[in-house]
């Protein structure tokens, strides 16, 4: 044999030994993290449910800024405000990208989910796009478990920390194929209903919606029909999930802490009497506020935050972070921070009765311990929508309490109220209280028909798909200027 091809061959082997042997490792300069193992580094210490629950752990031994070594991949966790703030918010322009998620992107989404689109011309030409659908003024007049489980799944997350493994067979990874399907069927819906609007501008009966909006702006911009669909589609998902999820939460918290609901009822009584709250009631109503704002606290939905990625290497605390990094805001560990909020996991609207920030507002203060919660996100990624989703749910929790009343329910055999498991989630990325028994009743017979009465008149405004042809008079916030 060649002394040269001999020479080569050890020259492979110590570089194929030397890349085994840090792999998986923590270099020193990188924050501080749990121990690791070669190869995997901390894939052996990965929960399988309740994954907010051992980040939190980790928050509390390695402290704010820890970090964690996934197979090829280095995963940055930020556990305080102010981390948050330094880093997402002050150092936008190089913490603004996301990380590759093969499955959830690429698989599930063909590439089109703008959740998860890298900071890149196409993100930033949606991103103006969605800020001129879901300005302020649109807000005034419009209100309105499978891919979690795929994108949140072992496997899905292994094809991210070891990209190799993609280059499998599909009848090795099922998973795949199943995922292609999922996005085709997806894909079919959303081109259905955006073609839909499209044919209704034609026929000149097509309502105002945000489709109508990016119909013309397509026709400025000249992007595809089925990024268009997309668009629309990710703009329902997120305003749809997020908000159901949070006011079940709040359901949640009422029954486990009943004195809430009463002390609600207390002043929407005083406030608006025997009519039904609306946007107008908003800044005459502080405990209101104050139980959106800790329903947003106490269980929010995206308890890990949407990843980021740092484009550049950084430095931060004196520890070195890589490019190409996935950084996590700890959503979970910093909303249950017993030195910011004292007993974190009792449901108190008290806490915010003095702050009449509104989530925009309080996401851009500069002192980060003002920040009232981090569930729409931070930085240039933050969520544009979050004025909407704000008044969404100032008007499900105000006419929920208002209408009703929140109880307990009993156990037929011990006779004994059942009091829910505030730790009883689901999970994957997002996360809601799984099913809980409650009863919830009229609080009076006028109540019931004033609902009913309000319900038949809404109706009539609604066409013949269910979809508004007038917008109703409470949902115009007239105090807006």
């Amino acid at each position: 044999m060649s002394p040269f091809i001999l020479y080569g061959f050890w020259l492979l082997l110590l570089f194929v030994a030397w890349t085994v042997r840090n792999l998986g490792r923590r270099p020193q300069e990188y924050p501080p993290g749990p121990p690791t193992l070669p190869l995997i580094g901390n894939l052996h210490l990965m929960p399988k449910k309740n994954g907010h629950l051992q980040f939190q752990k980790w928050a509390q031994e390695y402290g704010p800024v820890y970090s964690l070594v996934l197979g090829t991949k280095v995963f940055v966790v930020l556990s305080s405000d102010q981390a948050i703030k330094d880093l997402l918010d002050k150092r936008s322009a190089i913490y603004s990208s996301r990380p590759e998620v093969y499955m959830g992107q690429e698989i599930l989404s063909g590439g089109l989910r703008v959740l998860f689109m890298g900071y890149n011309d196409t993100w930033r030409m949606i991103r103006k796009l969605a800020h001129s659908i879901l300005n302020v003024t649109v807000a005034r007049s419009q209100i309105f478990e499978c891919f979690s489980e795929m994108t949140g799944s072992s496997t899905a997350a292994l094809l991210d920390v070891f990209p190799v493994l993609r280059r499998l067979p599909d009848i090795l990874l099922p998973i795949r194929q199943y995922g292609r399907q999922i996005h085709e069927r997806e894909r079919e819906l959303f081109m259905h209903h955006y073609t839909t609007v499209k044919q209704k501008i034609k026929d000149r009966t097509a309502h105002p919606c945000a489709s109508r909006d990016l119909v013309n702006l397509q026709a400025q911009q000249g992007f595809s029909d089925e990024l268009a669909a997309y668009m629309a589609g990710s703009l329902l998902q997120a305003g749809s999930e997020t908000t159901a999820a949070i006011l079940v939460g709040f359901v949640q918290a009422i029954v486990i802490f009943p004195e809430i609901a009463s002390t609600a009822q207390v002043e929407l009584d005083r406030v608006c009497g025997d009519r039904i709250p609306d946007l107008n009631d908003l800044s005459r109503l502080p405990y209101i506020r104050g139980c959106i704002k800790e329903s947003l606290r106490w269980m929010p939905t995206d308890v890990l935050g949407v990843p980021h990625s740092v484009i550049r290497d950084d430095e931060y605390m004196g520890y070195r972070i890589p490019k190409g990094a996935t950084v996590i805001f700890n959503v979970w560990a910093v909303q249950n921070d017993p030195l910011r909020h004292p007993n974190p996991r009792v449901f108190d609207p008290t806490r915010w009765i003095n702050d009449d920030q509104n989530s925009a507002e309080s996401a851009t203060n500069p002192d980060a311990t003002r920040r009232d919660h981090f569930v729409f996100g931070a930085g240039r990624r933050i969520c544009q929508g979050m004025h909407i989703a704000d008044r969404s749910l100032f008007l499900g929790i105000s006419r929920l309490l208002w209408a009703f009343d929140f109880r307990r329910a009993v156990d037929q055999t011990t006779k004994k109220e059942i009091v829910p498991d505030m730790d009883n989630v689901s999970q994957g990325l997002f996360i809601c209280p799984n099913p809980f028994p409650a009863n919830i009743v009229p609080r009076s017979a006028q109540k019931a028909s004033q609902v009913r009465d309000e319900w038949a008149k809404i109706s009539k405004l609604l066409d013949q798909n269910g979809q508004w042809a007038e917008v109703p008079e409470a949902l115009i916030w007239k105090d807006y200027e």
